[in-house]
């Protein structure tokens, strides 16, 4: 039982040493890449915007602009306009997470992401 906790533990560290070094980033940037191709955006401009996302935010940014993008009951699940982006936007709850995913957008969009 003893040798199953340190190992549990050390699996932990290494996994948690491979995220705070940047090892994880182009998983963690796959990931984000596939959720904007999945809400609608180009697979160039996707792959843009998940570099800088993935550079400028944590894990948990990340995680909370997933949470709040997606259709809660009654919302339409694609084909929305800006009112329903920004009502969504408003949801997460954190203005860095919010400027750098607007930024990123309006920079990939562009060319200068």
């Amino acid at each position: 039982m003893r040798k199953l906790i340190i190992g549990v533990l050390l699996v932990l560290l290494l996994a948690g040493g491979a995220v705070y070094t940047g090892l994880a980033n182009p998983l963690v940037e796959m990931q984000v890449k596939g959720a904007l191709v999945e809400s609608g955006i180009g697979e160039k401009r996707a792959a843009c915007m998940a570099e800088r996302m993935v550079d400028r935010l944590t894990i948990g940014q990340l995680w909370k602009l997933r949470q709040g993008m997606v259709p809660q009951e009654g919302e339409p699940e694609e084909g929305f306009g800006l009112g329903e982006l920004v009502k969504r936007l408003r949801r997460v709850n954190d203005g860095e997470a919010v400027a750098v995913l607007t930024t990123s957008a309006g920079l990939c969009a562009v060319g200068l992401g």
